[in-house]
């Protein structure tokens, strides 16, 4: 299965390179335009509370590492056959 462009990034820490800020990727999002956005997870401030998340489009983005904090899954599960379609009402 071809992976998707942008699915490389997921785990990575990531640099912007318009406002320079840094985290990791903990999502990517696909619209139906073609652009693909990158949620990028800054870590927690001095005071230990959840810095605000932030999306990027991923040609926005510079990778800082090369090996993700967890393996990137093959969602083979959600587009397998044994998923049936859930009935429309």
């Amino acid at each position: 299965m071809k992976q998707l462009k942008g699915l490389d990034l997921l785990g990575l820490k990531v640099k912007d390179k318009v406002t320079g800020q840094i985290g990791i990727v903990t999502s990517i999002s696909f619209d139906p335009y073609g652009c693909v956005q990158a949620l990028v997870h800054p870590g927690l401030d001095k005071d230990q509370k959840l810095r605000e998340l932030s999306w990027f489009d991923v040609q926005r983005l510079q990778k800082l590492t090369t090996k993700a904090l967890l393996p990137i899954p093959s969602f083979a599960a959600a587009t397998g056959p044994e998923r049936k379609p859930v009935p429309r009402v």
